[in-house]
């Protein structure tokens, strides 16, 4: 993971990712699908970090509430 950029946002960041892991449907599947392609867990964390940036990004970008069922088809 890099050191650029601010100490307190990557921490932020991490912590949420780490509750995010059990919580958001999005970021536990992309953290579970790196584990089971033997990625380390520091790794996948990172992934996940900016998974989760994305989504907030988007959530800020179109004004719109976070939809767990976003990418679910029936």
């Amino acid at each position: 993971m890099s050191k650029a950029g601010s100490a307190r946002i990557r921490a932020v960041l991490h912590m949420a990712v780490v509750v995010g892991t059990h919580y958001t449907p999005h970021v536990k599947a992309v953290f579970e699908r790196l584990l089971a392609r033997n990625k380390s867990k520091m790794s996948s964390l990172g992934v996940a970090m900016r998974k989760l940036v994305h989504l907030c990004f988007g959530v800020l970008k179109t004004q719109q509430p976070y939809q767990y069922d976003y990418l679910e088809t029936d």
